[in-house]
C-alpha cells in the first residue's frame, strides 16, 4: 500500500521508495530507507501527511507519498 493510504497511529515499514533520484537521496538522508520503520501521525486533506521516523517528524506531499510503498509492521523483522 502507498504511504497516505496507511491508518494514522500504525507503524509501518518502508518497503520501497520510487520518487525522483533527487527527492530519494532527500529522503534517505531523512532516514527514509527501504526497511526503516515509520509512524503515520497524520493525514491532510491537501494528501500531506505527518510521519515520524527515527524520532523525528516529516511532513511529505502527497505526490512523494504516493511513491513510498509500506507494509505493516509485524514485529518479526
Amino acid at each position: 500500500m502507498k504511504l497516505h493510504e496507511g491508518d494514522i497511529g500504525k507503524t509501518y515499514i518502508v518497503y520501497s521508495v520510487m520518487v525522483k533520484d533527487a527527492i530519494t537521496r532527500r529522503l534517505e538522508a531523512l532516514g527514509v530507507n527501504e526497511m526503516t520503520p515509520v509512524t503515520l501521525l497524520n493525514k491532510k486533506g491537501s494528501g500531506t501527511v505527518i510521519i515520524k521516523v527515527r524520532g523525528t517528524r516529516l511532513a511529505l506531499g502527497r505526490k512523494i507519498s504516493e511513491g513510498i510503498e509500506i507494509k505493516e509492521e509485524t514485529g518479526h523483522e
